[in-house]
């Protein structure tokens, strides 16, 4: 049976979430990239926990959506670890990269699925284009 990608992105996130990941986000990227149709993001506080999280959505969509990822990058430097299904791409960071990098900021018109998870950011929370959170500078 095979899934869609929002299936899969919905996976990937159920299982981070499952291993205490936060700031869990997926933007749907499906008329904003030809690469990819989703993004799923996510924050731990440690490498042990990146790789716990990793290692769950690889377990996770394998069994429930039939699919290996076709690459995993970043394990060495182990700040951003990003697990590429082809139109789906999960990104497990650690919170100093993730605040460096924002992603949900460069991707900020592209629109957020909602999740019914522990760990997903809050709706209140999700940055937008032409929003600026008082403590991110311009």
């Amino acid at each position: 049976m095979a899934v869609t990608p929002l299936e899969l992105a919905k996976v990937a996130a159920t299982a981070a979430d499952d291993k205490k990941a936060t700031d869990i986000l997926v933007l749907d990227l499906t008329d904003k990239s030809d690469v990819c149709d989703y993004f799923v993001i996510c924050t731990v506080a440690n490498n042990p926990m990146m790789d716990a999280v990793v290692e769950a959505v690889e377990e996770k969509v394998r069994i429930n959506c039939d699919e290996k990822p076709l690459s995993v990058e970043g394990r060495a430097g182990a700040t951003w670890v990003l697990v590429d299904y082809g139109a789906v791409v999960l990104h497990v960071f650690r919170e100093e990269s993730r605040e460096f990098y924002r992603l949900e900021r460069l991707w900020g018109d592209a629109p957020h699925v909602h999740l019914e998870l522990e760990g997903a950011t809050p709706e209140d929370q999700w940055v937008t284009v032409g929003e600026q959170p008082a403590d991110m500078p311009m």
